[in-house]
């Protein structure tokens, strides 16, 4: 099984890329194609699908979604061609956060979700994902998400987002960088 696989992206298109390691082109399934560029290097974390009919890569920029998808995948009912559309609608945090608030609807926004596949979802993933500190990182994600979203730049957010209190609804967490950043 790989790892990863590190190369120079050589083609794109609208369900995979194709990474060129030493003159070999690994055509893998990712949910962004287009986040990636052609002639770009990249590190690809991967997970190979092996059946008696198919041999496909599945790909990632982190470790930690590839980590999530292999539990995604574990759910009976969810393979990988149902899991990786999870990834391009959606962060990394947000769909640990459906799964841990119980969002049923959230988790049927997907391609081919029914509510039976998002209520196995959530029956065998909750409260297997993160732990405490992981649920500030979560929140921090959604505000950062939310912060993009009103149209500020990346470098101003960082810049407040320190300053905000973690202990405090997603809500109240807006509203206190809304203030920094207008000061």
């Amino acid at each position: 099984m790989f790892e990863f696989i590190k190369g120079i992206i050589d083609d794109v298109d609208a369900g995979y890329i194709v990474v060129n390691v030493s003159n070999i082109g690994y055509k893998i399934y990712v949910a962004n194609p287009y986040s990636f560029e052609i002639g770009e290097e990249y590190k690809v974390y991967v997970y190979e699908n092996i059946r008696e009919d198919e041999d496909s890569l599945f790909g990632f920029k982190t470790k930690e979604e590839r980590d999530l998808f292999l539990k995604l995948i574990s759910v009976k009912g969810l393979g990988p061609k149902m899991a990786i559309p999870m990834f391009a609608t959606s962060s990394f945090s947000s769909i640990i956060d459906a799964i841990e608030r119980e969002n049923i609807l959230y988790l049927k926004k997907f391609p081919k979700i029914g509510d039976k596949v998002a209520r196995q979802i959530i029956l065998d993933l909750k409260g297997k994902l993160v732990s405490k500190k992981d649920d500030v990182n979560i929140v921090d994600d959604e505000l950062v998400g939310a912060l993009k979203a009103l149209g500020y730049k990346t470098n101003d957010i960082n810049k407040v987002i320190k300053n905000v209190p973690k202990d405090i609804p997603i809500e109240q967490k807006i509203k206190e960088a809304l203030k920094l950043m207008l000061k």
